[in-house]
């Protein structure tokens, strides 16, 4: 009986040290994750500049609430993660659609120039009115 009590004790252990390396595992591969959804979002933000301007921004917004919204009642811990860091870079590409404004103004990026924004509807009035 107390042999049998004994290896109990061992398997309890066991399995307590596996979930110990599964949990740092989780947050390695989280972060992982969140490494990979930034990157993505730099050319989606580079595009969505280059060819609507920074007026979309309400799409980011409207996707990133939805998708903390769907975390916050996600079960599972590793989606709900996921999903927030999904979320939470929607939400800060509208900062980055605003200065990447900026970049394409500076010429760090190359401006679309079928793109109609107040500067060309700008130009092109005056284009008009000289001929």
């Amino acid at each position: 009986m107390e042999r049998k009590n004994n290896c109990d004790k061992i398997k309890a252990k066991q399995i307590k040290n596996w979930e110990r390396k599964t949990m740092h595992f989780m947050g390695v591969f989280i972060g992982m994750m969140a490494f990979i959804m930034i990157g993505i979002f730099h050319p989606i933000v580079i595009k969505t500049e280059y060819y609507f301007g920074k007026k979309v921004w309400p799409v980011f917004l409207v996707a990133g609430l939805v998708f903390i919204f769907i975390a916050i009642f996600t079960d599972l811990d590793f989606l709900s993660a996921l999903l927030a860091i999904l979320g939470f870079s929607c939400l800060w590409s509208i900062h980055e659609l605003i200065e990447q404004e900026v970049r394409v103004e500076r010429g760090w990026f190359p401006k679309n120039p079928n793109k109609k924004g107040k500067k060309n509807q700008k130009e092109d009035k005056e284009s008009e009115l000289e001929k």
